[in-house]
């Protein structure tokens, strides 16, 4: 069975809610990514941070990315996948809510992330295919 950690990129970090957006796009460039998980003071998953928010809810909107934290910017539930979850399951969580990046949690700690390049690799065609279809058609 190929789980979500076989497939996950190692090295994934969080980025605290207080932090203000201006440092996640520091973080993400320094780390090149296009998303950063979201931790609370305990370490627990908040939300999640893209590039894109910050560019379409923050700068385009006029809004100082300095000034705005990304406590603030989290919306709705944050999504993740348990290390020893199957690929089948992680690819019904990706799908079922549109999502292109998934965080991957071993007891109660970020370990990897879980994106569309990491699938390409690991996928065979017709579940490359299914996930496309699936996650860039709108219901």
């Amino acid at each position: 069975m190929t789980t979500a950690k076989d497939i996950m990129h190692t090295g994934a970090q969080w980025i605290a809610r207080h932090e203000t957006l201006d440092r996640a796009a520091q973080m993400m460039r320094d780390l090149d990514v296009g998303a950063l998980p979201i931790a609370d003071e305990e370490e627990r998953l908040c939300g999640i941070i893209t590039d894109r928010d910050i560019v379409v809810k923050c700068v385009a909107m006029g809004h100082d990315p300095a000034k705005i934290t990304c406590g603030q910017m989290a919306e709705g539930t944050p999504r993740w996948i348990e290390a020893g979850s199957d690929v089948s399951e992680v690819l019904n969580e990706m799908t079922g809510h549109q999502i292109k990046r998934l965080p991957v949690i071993e007891n109660k700690r970020l370990i990897g992330m879980i994106s569309e390049a990491d699938l390409a690799q690991h996928l065979d065609d017709d579940q490359i295919k299914e996930f496309c279809a699936r996650v860039y058609t709108s219901h």
